[in-house]
């Protein structure tokens, strides 16, 4: 026969899994911030539950989004766009084709959030296409390593001059060493596609340099990829990593530091009060 402590066990144990279940499954609020002096376009694929995969957002802009359950994409900003009233037009630097809304990645060299939701959740930005522009990835209120990625480095003013991208004799954005040259040793592919064989290579050792946190090259996995279980996420472009960054999250204010460990101990004391009640009723 099931004694009072075992039934309390089993409640204990069903309310873990449940809680741990509902951090991984649960849809994730994504603000997206643009802290940029000028009026940038993100892009996003897959984009349906993102405004359809792009939008403007002016200096000072935020957004806000839901993405769904295990979804996996990307975000990038674009920069010089000009769109007609029916979405069509050009940008300067990330283009997805001739579209306000994204339904393809967007033109190299174009710094690239990227996101595969699960249980946990990976995240880097990767600057293996090159970079256009600032972006750092901070999670909320998550549970895990949960580091801030990113780049709040601006590789335009330091990018040499033959793998820059220039406008009116201003560099906008820096090509990868692969884009440039397309070599196996600059690619990572052939005798070179292997993290063995391949190598940072003087290109990659200078973004590297300007941005510890976002991948650099194909193998740059160990210092680049992150990792956290029932995140929300604030992608924020022209934003320092140590910079404050803030969501909604069940319409309540959440901000990174000291917010999301209070956010994760009041749902953990949530759960935990009830069943010291019950224990207690059931011991008595």
């Amino acid at each position: 026969m099931d004694t009072p402590h075992m039934n309390v066990l089993s409640l204990f144990l069903l309310l873990i899994v449940s809680f741990g279940a509902n951090l991984s499954e649960s849809a994730r609020m994504f603000t997206i911030i643009n802290n940029c002096k000028e009026t940038i376009w993100p892009g996003v694929t897959p984009g349906e539950n993102f405004n359809g995969g792009g939008f403007a957002l002016k200096p000072g802009q935020s957004i806000v989004f839901t993405a769904p359950v295990a979804w996996s994409g990307r975000i990038w900003g674009r920069t010089g766009c000009k769109f007609d009233q029916s979405g069509v037009g050009k940008c300067e630097t990330g283009a997805c084709g001739d579209a306000l809304k994204c339904g393809s990645s967007g033109k190299t060299p174009a710094t690239l959030a990227e996101f595969t939701l699960a249980s946990p959740d990976f995240y880097d930005v990767s600057l293996v296409d090159g970079f256009n522009l600032p972006i750092v990835v901070t999670p909320l209120h998550g549970q895990g390593n949960c580091s801030v990625a990113g780049c709040d480095g601006d590789l335009r003013t330091s990018c040499p001059n033959e793998l820059a991208v220039k406008s009116n004799g201003k560099t906008i954005a820096c090509r990868s060493a692969c884009d440039v040259f397309d070599t196996d040793e600059y690619c990572c592919r052939g005798l070179y596609g292997n993290p063995v064989v391949c190598q940072p290579t003087f290109y990659s050792k200078k973004f590297k340099n300007a941005c510890p946190n976002a991948y650099s090259y194909a193998y740059d996995d160990p210092t680049s990829i992150f990792t956290c279980t029932g995140t929300d996420y604030v992608v924020a472009f022209c934003t320092k990593r140590k910079q404050q960054v803030c969501t909604y999250h069940n319409n309540k204010l959440v901000c990174n530091g000291s917010q999301g460990l209070k956010s994760f101990i009041g749902r953990w004391l949530t759960l935990m009060l009830p069943l010291i009640l019950i224990t207690k009723l059931l011991c008595t």
